[in-house]
C-alpha cells in the first residue's frame, strides 16, 4: 500500500481534478509529486475525488506515502468547506494534524489535533476532505495547542498555508481527497 510517484498520465488527471474542485488554489498552490494512500476500515480506500459517507470515515485511517526512513513529515486532514462550500466562513476546519512523523509511521508522530472523521452539517452539500503531507527539514518543536477529538471550536479557521509557512514546510509532498456530505443529503 505504499504510494508511488505520480505517473505523468496520473498527474495530469489529478491536476485536472484538483483544479476542477478548486483544491488548487483554495488549499494548495501546486500539484504534489505523490498521492497519499488512505485506507479506512472495511477496505474503504480513498481515491482522489471519491465520495465516502461520514459513517465510513469515522475511524482513523491507515496512511502511507513514499517516505524516507530517516526524515520527518507532517500530515494534515482538512475541510476547506466549513460550514459550507458556498459560505466557507471557518475555512479551513482541521480534522487531523500530526507532526514529526518518522517516515510514514503516523502512530509515532506528535499528534497536534486528534482525528475526527467527516462531519458536514445537514443541508450544506458536499464537502472536500483533503489529506496533505509535507516533508520537514528536521524534527520540529511545534508550539500548537493540542486539540483532542472532543473539541470542535478550536478546529475552525485553520490555514494549512499559514501552518506550512510558520514551520517552513514548503510545498506539499503528497495529497489525496474525497467528498462527503450529511448522511441524509445523499438519500
Amino acid at each position: 500500500m505504499l504510494a508511488n510517484c505520480i505517473r505523468p498520465d496520473e498527474a495530469k488527471e489529478l491536476c485536472k481534478l484538483m483544479k476542477q474542485h478548486q483544491i488548487i488554489p483554495d488549499v494548495v498552490a501546486c500539484l504534489p509529486s505523490l498521492v497519499v494512500n488512505v485506507l479506512y476500515p472495511c477496505e474503504t480506500k480513498v481515491r482522489p475525488g471519491s465520495y465516502l459517507t461520514p459513517l465510513k470515515v469515522r475511524r482513523q485511517p491507515v496512511i502511507r506515502w513514499m517516505a524516507e526512513p530517516n526524515k520527518f513529515y507532517t500530515l494534515a486532514m482538512i475541510d476547506p468547506d466549513a460550514p459550507s462550500r458556498a459560505t466557507p466562513l471557518y475555512r479551513e476546519w482541521v480534522h487531523w494534524l500530526v507532526g514529526n512523523i518518522p517516515g510514514s509511521d503516523v502512530i509515532f508522530g506528535d499528534p497536534l489535533v486528534a482525528y475526527i472523521g467527516s462531519r458536514p452539517p445537514a443541508g450544506t452539500g458536499r464537502h472536500r476532505y483533503i489529506f496533505i503531507v509535507f516533508k520537514q527539514i528536521c524534527h520540529l518543536d511545534f508550539d500548537e495547542t493540542h486539540i483532542p477529538n472532543d473539541m470542535c471550536d478550536e478546529r475552525r479557521s485553520f490555514s494549512i498555508k499559514r501552518f506550512a509557512q510558520k514551520y517552513a514546510l514548503g510545498n506539499p509532498l503528497a495529497l489525496n481527497f474525497f467528498f462527503s456530505s450529511w448522511e441524509s443529503d445523499e438519500l
